[in-house]
């Protein structure tokens, strides 16, 4: 969503941007080109490759950007607050992640069950596959993937690892598919489980949560931060956070109740209360656009 993004952050001369996620960095060229000639931009990614593909091609702006290695949750300890005109979040997995094997984000070819955005440490999907207890598995594919058939498929995997451990992405794909056959579905039986496995090795969801308020106090008056999800579980985290700085009350508790709401001014203003969706141009071109869906908050 090139175009609604841009038009969401609207780049300025002299203005300050943080990508939160460069993956390919094409949302980060267009900021600067329409922020020429001064604008400056902060990036980062988990990604190394993606650093380093990021950083040839913005190449043509010297000394107009800055990137960075790590975690979006992160940038608060190296901008300071109140300095950025906009900043973007783009979820997900990157296009040169699903297509590379060796990363192990897809099954459409057969990889190592890796899934690690950051591949300096920490476990891998076969790690957990090959290892976490069975209630534990059906807890991460049913809160994570919202897999109807968490708990059979994570049963099934623990009685068949005790015989060969799942180390690639087409043996743990072809076994759900032989658990839970697809029935006329568009949709390969084992989508959920691989999205829930992702999430789980790399903490996207808590990061997210934890990010939303620090990337927020980042922006000046009138800064906007644009998020870009592509699916509910996110898109969730969004829409609550982005509703609850629009509001003009905090609330004790967790429950929301009149009488208990203690009035405030708004700290933000959501500007697509229902978010912004992809346009037919787009999903006929770019078919992974069609569940994306752009959140905007300004800051007051």
């Amino acid at each position: 969503m090139p175009s609604e993004t841009l038009a969401a952050l609207r780049p300025r001369t002299g203005g300050r941007y943080l990508d939160g996620t460069l993956g390919g960095a094409g949302h980060s060229e267009a900021i600067l080109s329409a922020s020429s000639p001064d604008g400056f931009l902060c990036g980062c990614d988990r990604d190394d490759d993606a650093l380093e593909a990021a950083g040839r091609r913005l190449s043509r702006f010297p000394g107009r950007f800055e990137l960075r290695r790590g975690n979006f949750s992160e940038a608060a300890d190296w901008i300071p607050a109140g300095t950025l005109d906009g900043v973007l979040l783009d979820l997900g997995v990157s296009s040169h992640q699903i297509d590379s094997p060796d990363r192990g984000f897809s099954f459409q070819h057969d990889g190592p069950l890796d899934m690690r955005m950051d591949r300096r440490g920490g476990p891998t999907a076969a790690d957990m596959v090959n290892g976490l207890p069975t209630e534990e598995l059906a807890r991460i594919f049913w809160k994570w993937g919202e897999e109807r058939e968490s708990r059979r498929i994570a049963r099934a995997l623990e009685s068949e690892r005790r015989m060969r451990p799942f180390t690639t992405t087409l043996s743990l794909a072809g076994f759900i598919e032989s658990l839970v056959p697809r029935r006329g579905s568009r949709i390969h039986p084992a989508t959920r489980v691989f999205q829930a496995l992702r999430i789980a090795v790399n903490e996207e969801l808590a990061s997210l949560q934890s990010a939303l308020p620090a990337l927020f106090a980042l922006l000046r008056p009138q800064g906007r931060l644009a998020v870009i999800t592509f699916h509910s579980l996110e898109d969730r985290i969004v829409k609550d956070y982005f509703r609850t700085e629009a509001r003009e009350y905090d609330v004790q508790g967790t429950y929301d109740h009149p009488d208990f709401r203690i009035p405030r001014a708004a700290r933000g203003l959501d500007l697509h209360r229902r978010g912004l969706v992809a346009t037919d141009e787009e999903t006929q071109a770019n078919p992974r656009s069609r569940s994306a869906r752009l959140r905007v908050l300004e800051r007051l």
